[in-house]
């Protein structure tokens, strides 16, 4: 038999002469107006939910391991759970959970046992001052569920390699910078599960690359691989390529580069349904042997819709700093061009939805002086896209 996970008493968030409750799709906020703080201002607790991070997602598994940070300026009065069968409808019940005294910082982690079909759980905090704060995911549980909703054990990984350091060439100023930045944003806002390659020989690179395809991925994980460093094309050859920390300056057969054809084959083969490579070196426009670019259209739908839209098709695409040219590395410390225009990007947090789609970046990214490049390769399929969601 089922266990379910019990709520022990009815959930009211009171509205009216005292305090206001403004809300949206996935949160809200009540504040007591009776009890102000000292210099006329309510500040607000703040969630952050480690798990799931999106708001709409669903399970296979009944069981659920619910984990947030509640953070606020003023000591915490109380931290609170509700479980319900739908957002608009009556909760089940509520329970409260037993938070420190005078605490300004509080993990939270439950356990749940959840039922077949939608449900709705509400994590509400509420500090001395009255200023409360509502966040709400709703997880949608059952075999078939994941036709329906963003799996809620889907991960996000980037491997960001940087090189500005070399033994036959002109050291770069930004590359290590760019990726250890670019890795942070996603890391912190995006929850992507991140790792920094600095420097890399030709054969450090190829391995890790490597290891990335003997990882076991869900059918909605996916993967970002960026590279920023020197590039090269050979105009005999038809081929531009990679430049890593060793390779020779003079090299007339590149075996000491890696051409970007196997740089494809390399990526196409990694078995993760969902993989976005970009490229911050010159030359770069020409991984793609046709250089192909697409601009995405606004779409009238829910933001659960449009997560499980993109990641229900086969991506291999690619976003290059350029085409057939060199491109700028920038000022020290402040960033290449290409590295500062996409840091920006992920910094707007993808405005009231809180998803960037690649379709939606590119248009951006073509501001810059040097025209970036999308395009696909591979087994790409129709219609794909890479999104960015914020945690």
């Amino acid at each position: 038999m089922k266990t379910l996970f019990l709520l022990t008493s009815a959930f009211i968030i009171s509205v009216g002469l005292e305090a206001q409750l403004v809300s949206d799709q996935t949160n809200g906020i009540a504040l007591d107006f009776t009890k102000e703080a000292p210099d006329g201002r309510v500040e607000l607790p703040e969630i952050d939910w480690t798990f799931p991070t999106s708001a709409y997602t669903n399970s296979q598994e009944n069981k659920i391991e619910f984990k947030a940070m509640i953070s606020s300026k003023s000591p915490l009065k109380s931290v609170s759970l509700t479980l319900g069968k739908s957002r608009t409808g009556e909760p089940l019940g509520t329970k409260t959970i037993k938070i420190p005294k005078n605490s300004i910082q509080f993990e939270f982690e439950q356990s749940m046992t959840l039922w077949d079909g939608e449900n709705v759980i509400g994590l509400i905090a509420e500090n001395v001052d009255g200023g409360k704060v509502i966040e709400f995911r709703n997880v949608l549980v059952g075999i078939d569920a994941i036709s329906k909703a963003v799996d809620i054990n889907r991960k996000d990984y980037a491997l960001l390699i940087g090189t500005d350091k070399y033994d036959h060439w002109s050291d770069l100023v930004n590359p290590v910078y760019d990726v250890e930045t670019i890795g942070k944003e996603l890391e912190d806002t995006y929850n992507f599960e991140t790792e920094v390659l600095t420097n890399p020989e030709q054969d450090e690179l190829l391995i890790k690359i490597k290891e990335y395809a003997t990882k076991k991925y869900r059918p909605q994980d996916q993967l970002l691989i960026f590279i920023a460093g020197h590039g090269q094309f050979d105009e005999t050859f038809g081929e531009g390529y990679l430049v890593t920390r060793g390779s020779l300056a003079n090299d007339a057969a590149k075996t000491t580069y890696v051409a970007h054809s196997i740089l494809r084959n390399i990526i196409n083969n990694i078995p993760c349904d969902h993989i976005l490579l970009v490229m911050d070196v010159c030359f770069s426009g020409t991984f793609d042997p046709v250089i192909a670019s697409t601009r995405g259209a606004y779409e009238n739908i829910d933001d659960s819709e449009l997560l499980v839209r993109k990641l229900s098709k086969k991506t291999r695409r690619y976003l290059t700093s350029g085409g057939k040219e060199y491109v700028s590395d920038g000022i020290p410390g402040q960033h290449s061009p290409f590295a500062e225009k996409f840091i920006t990007i992920l910094k707007s947090r993808g405005g009231e939805d809180r998803i960037i789609t690649l379709s939606e970046m590119y248009p951006e990214m073509q501001r810059l002086k040097t025209l970036p490049r999308m395009g696909e390769f591979g087994n790409n399929e129709k219609d794909s896209d890479f999104v960015f969601v914020v945690k």
